[in-house]
């Protein structure tokens, strides 16, 4: 995992007035706004951090390892853009360390992604970009990694720079585009949170990106000229050699008028097509796992015996799948970090507590209300006692039994009101662009539970506990799951509405947007800590497998909840043994920890409502 941050702006040409001239930034406020962004990524990458200058002349490029380029080459006359590039590294791959951003013979190469589970990912992928006969190769080299990435790739000869994301978009990179308030190009892992400084977005999924730096140096203004600049190259140019250059499509063949039903998860009963899938699900999914928990090497000797792989941990049929195929995997005494988040929320407090006092007449209100203080204390034992806690401490006694030998560090990630509301000022900037009320409750459930500090039991007795942080820098989230199998409520409305052809269309859809949904918002919030979220669902060849199989070999809306809805998981889950998970029913994060609707009133605030920052009035 690494922090991105690459700037473009106007540069001086011998006067340092001309950059008004030439219609660059206000250099004091151009360059607060670039250390703050640094310091942004840097959070991301806390074992390296490192800088690289270029300054691109109509006539070449010069370079600086420290600092802008010095004035001595500044005095070939004609217009001149700066960039600049700033990469923070953690440290997951290799026993050697990296510092970035990569560098040779005047090309520059930021990288935050896997693509080999046993080397440093940047310099073996930067050696192969700066091997190419030309950048036209560049999606055919980038069509066979597997992996999540982000980069930017700056190209001396063509004086070209090429940023892009994996198809599914599971690194964040933000970029803003120069205007006439803001006449700079930027692009950031994360951002500094709202800033008039700054039009950020999701860079889109949909292809390469090149920005002809020379073309737009010539042209003497950024601003008008940086669309015309700007090209999109697309990926598949060749899809039969490049697997991994486009999201497979959804298998639109229709099952037989009558697909027969699922009486059970007995697997020893089912048709022989299922339980081919189920076996080949099996397959796929503990390569995925197996590919992300291995080889991650430790910061220090004193971490040996420390949990080196957590799994965000609810108890649902998801996490519990990851987290008992990493028991697979992570050798058996290493512990394995189940983190599991609990909020307390005044509102459900309240409802659970007094019920909907607002009903009733104003006498019995204040006798109530009376006895609710009272027993306050009792109330606030009992409030992290959320939907996904008490799933995950009944899967956590499944594991003990099935997972021998295994030490589970439930980790009781609590979080007071207080504490939330404190934190949700750096939530808002963290996640940012993200700005809707459900982005919100989904990134304070992952930032207090990928922060792994909490609390574990030490024995059976009652209130026996130590305090607990997680040392674990790798994070297993099961986030594809339900829109690969069909796990939403949707999914049944589709099929009660448009049959099995609604179920195939929603599917597609699911898949078509997983791009544009949470996976950037989550990997800014997570690595906000110094630690990487790793989605063995959204392998692109868990994404490939799932998508080509028959719709009604993934669910059956036909059948109850619990057993239609991602049905082939549920079958794979009680085939490993998993037979307590194999059947729970789907909780959303944000619900099942009661992150959402903290406050009265809030009950029915959809989900796509935006926020109002904590600054604003």
């Amino acid at each position: 995992m690494c922090g991105i941050f690459c700037s473009l702006h106007v540069g001086c040409c011998g006067d340092t007035d001309d950059i008004h001239h030439h219609g660059g930034p206000n250099n004091t406020i151009f360059h607060e706004l670039s250390e703050r962004l640094k310091v942004a990524n840097a959070a991301r990458g806390p074992d390296a951090q490192g800088t690289h200058h270029a300054r691109v002349h109509w006539q070449g490029t010069c370079f600086s390892e420290t600092g802008v380029p010095s004035p001595s080459e500044t005095h070939r006359g004609g217009p001149a853009l700066d960039l600049e590039f700033f990469a923070s590294e953690l440290r997951l791959r290799g026993d050697t360390p990296i510092v970035q951003p990569h560098r040779q013979d005047g090309d520059v190469f930021c990288w935050n992604g896997e693509v080999n589970a046993y080397e440093n990912d940047g310099v073996k992928l930067f050696q192969s970009m700066h091997s190419l006969p030309a950048m036209d190769d560049l999606p055919f080299l980038l069509g066979r990694i597997e992996g999540p990435y982000a980069f930017v790739y700056y190209h001396a000869e063509s004086r070209k720079l090429y940023f892009a994301r994996d198809p599914l978009g599971r690194r964040s990179l933000l970029i803003h585009k120069p205007s006439v308030l803001n006449p700079y190009f930027l692009l950031a892992s994360v951002s500094a949170g709202d800033n008039q400084g700054y039009v950020m977005e999701e860079l889109s999924t949909d292809g390469i990106f090149c920005l002809d730096v020379g073309q737009l140096c010539e042209s003497k203004e950024i601003t008008q000229h940086f669309d015309s600049s700007l090209t999109c190259i697309p990926r598949d140019i060749d899809r039969q050699i490049l697997p991994f250059a486009k999201l497979s499509r959804v298998n639109t063949t229709l099952p037989p008028d009558a697909p027969p039903l699922v009486p059970s998860l007995d697997c020893a009963i089912l048709p022989r097509d299922l339980a081919i899938a189920v076996d080949r699900l099996i397959d796929h999914l503990e390569n995925s796992v197996m590919l992300r928990v291995q080889n991650i090497p430790r910061r220090k000797l004193s971490e040996k015996g420390r949990a080196q792989v957590a799994v965000l941990f609810s108890g649902g049929i998801d996490s519990t799948m990851l987290a008992f195929l990493a028991h697979r995997h992570v050798p058996l005494d290493e512990p394995i970090d189940l983190l599991n988040v609990a909020f307390q929320n005044p509102r459900k407090i309240q409802v659970q507590t007094d019920g909907n006092i607002g009903a009733i007449p104003k006498r019995e209100k204040k006798r109530q209300l009376k006895l609710a203080e009272i027993s306050r204390t009792v109330k606030e034992s009992a409030s992290y006692m959320v939907p996904d806690r008490v799933t995950g401490l009944q899967e956590v006694e499944e594991f003990r039994r099935i997972c021998p030998g295994r030490t589970w560090n439930f980790v009781e990630v609590d979080v007071p009101y207080e504490e939330s509301q404190a934190a949700r000022a750096a939530v808002e900037a963290i996640m940012f662009p993200g700005r809707t009320v459900m982005d919100l409750s989904l990134a304070m459930a992952l930032y207090f539970a990928s922060k792994g500090v909490g609390r574990v039991r030490i024995s059976a007795a009652h209130d026996d506990y130590q305090p607990y942080t997680s040392t674990a820098r790798v994070l297993l989230n099961g986030l594809g799951s339900d829109e690969l199998l069909g796990g939403y409520g949707r999914h049944r409305t589709a099929y009660a509405t448009r049959g099995w052809q609604g179920v195939i269309d929603e599917l597609q859809l699911e898949l078509d947007r997983i791009p544009t949904r949470n996976l950037g918002r989550d990997d800014r919030v997570i690595s906000s800590h110094g630690k990487e979220t790793r989605h063995p669902f959204l392998s692109l060849t868990v994404v490939s497998f799932l998508a080509g199989l028959p719709v009604h070999l993934k669910l059956d809306p036909r059948l109850e909840l619990g057993l239609g809805d991602k049905t082939l998981l549920r079958l794979a889950a009680r085939k490993v043994g998993l037979l307590e998970a194999s059947v729970r029913k789907k909780k959303a994060m944000q619900f099942g920890s009661h992150s959402a609707r903290m406050e009265a009133g809030e009950a029915e605030k959809r989900g796509d409502l935006m926020i109002r920052t904590v600054s604003e009035p």
